[in-house]
């Protein structure tokens, strides 16, 4: 019998997903950007987006993982989520784009707790042997 994912397992995974797709706008927004001639440079451009693709491509096989109550899954994506919060919180308060820190601050927050949840904890903790 399958188990089922726990609602905070669910949730983080969506969460993880909505990211992944928020990434992948990114690089195709650069992309765009790009070819209309609004880079500085095009190779700094090009591996920008290229790297916002690759990340998109690892976190939307976490989420599919976490759905999957796969327990390696969880390891990339409490990495991810502990570089988001310096990096959203400098992007958030130090620039000055709250509209582009606070919500990926926040979403690495509520992700976080999500996985730590006893729900989540029972259902991803590997086993010991």
């Amino acid at each position: 019998m399958v188990e089922r994912a726990p609602a905070q397992v669910r949730v983080a995974s969506a969460l993880v997903a909505l990211e992944a797709l928020a990434l992948a706008a990114a690089a195709v927004i650069l992309v765009a950007k790009t070819a209309a001639g609004g880079a500085d440079s095009l190779a700094r451009a090009l591996l920008t987006a290229a790297l916002a693709g690759f990340a998109a491509a690892v976190l939307a096989l976490c989420a599919r993982g976490l759905l999957r109550l796969r327990p390696a899954a969880r390891t990339p994506v409490v990495v991810l989520q502990l570089l988001a919060i310096p990096v959203s919180y400098s992007l958030a308060f130090q620039a000055g784009r709250v509209g582009y820190g606070g919500p990926i601050l926040v979403t690495a927050l509520v992700v976080l707790y999500l996985l730590f949840t006893p729900p989540a904890r029972a259902v991803l903790d590997r086993q010991p042997g």
